[in-house]
């Protein structure tokens, strides 16, 4: 098998915890890659941009959510048909405003340990799989 060579695309997604434990999943709207599969939200970092930065802006685009601190939880390097991505998975407590779509998305509170909407983004397994473990032990970052 030969590595993936193609530039790296980093890219911001957010995980809005509501306080009954569950989160928010997106999606993918017609005409992008990977159309009617759900992911976290999130987008590409411009140049220059933090990843905090990025985060911010992209919730409040497709969410019109105003954001408090983000807390990383991994960062994970993926290939896709259409790209080689690097995912900077961050868990966001508080925010403003209720999620709404706002690119013709559609959105569920699911809980992390029983997902009922599917197919899901290859690189969200993972990360669900430990928000389901961090959810067992009601781990919140400080």
């Amino acid at each position: 098998m030969t590595a993936d060579t193609r530039q790296l695309v980093d890219v911001a997604v957010g995980i809005l915890h509501r306080s009954d434990g569950r989160l928010l999943l997106a999606q993918r709207p017609i005409g992008k890659a990977y159309e009617g599969w759900w992911e976290f939200p999130g987008g590409k970092l411009e140049s220059g941009e933090s990843v905090e930065q990025a985060l911010a802006r992209e919730l409040l685009e497709e969410l019109g959510v105003h954001i408090g601190p983000s807390h990383p939880l991994t960062v994970s390097e993926f290939s896709y048909p259409h790209a080689r991505v690097r995912l900077h998975f961050h868990q966001v407590f508080d925010w403003q405003g209720e999620p709404h779509s706002r690119e013709g998305q559609a959105l569920t509170w699911e809980s992390p340990c029983a997902i009922d909407v599917a197919p899901l983004l290859p690189a969200s397994l993972p990360v669900i799989e430990l928000l389901c473990e961090q959810s067992r032990g009601r781990q919140r970052p400080d």
